[in-house]
């Protein structure tokens, strides 16, 4: 399951090997300063959550590592089952979003008081 890890100034949500293997890609990560906003979503299959189209593993409702890759930008996704997620959403770099399952909230919380 994907860590949000926050190293100093930059921000990564850190994959398992069998993670990026699914996803056909390796760990994203960004700088702070970069991150727009934070917001948990309690069901991320959902057309307002996801868009596009997936490149990488899915099996709808129970999985889905990789890019959603749509006409204005792309997403990355960890997404496991229908757990709580949280999305962020960048100013700039290569994802508009990270949309992944949140396994402990107070990684979600030092990341909203590090961008506050």
């Amino acid at each position: 399951m994907a860590h949000l890890v926050l190293e100093g100034e930059r921000a990564r949500l850190n994959l398992s090997l069998l993670e990026k293997l699914g996803a056909i890609r390796k760990s994203p990560q960004i700088a702070l300063n970069q991150i727009e906003s934070v917001e948990v979503v309690a069901n991320p299959w959902t057309n307002q959550v996801l868009k596009g189209f997936r490149i990488g593993t899915g099996v709808p409702y129970l999985v889905l590592l990789g890019t959603m890759q749509y006409r204005n930008g792309r997403d990355f996704c960890a997404i496991y089952k229908r757990r709580p997620n949280a999305v962020i959403t960048m100013k700039s770099g290569p994802f508009k979003r990270w949309i992944f399952e949140i396994k402990d909230m107070s990684e979600i919380d030092a990341l909203k008081r590090a961008i506050a």
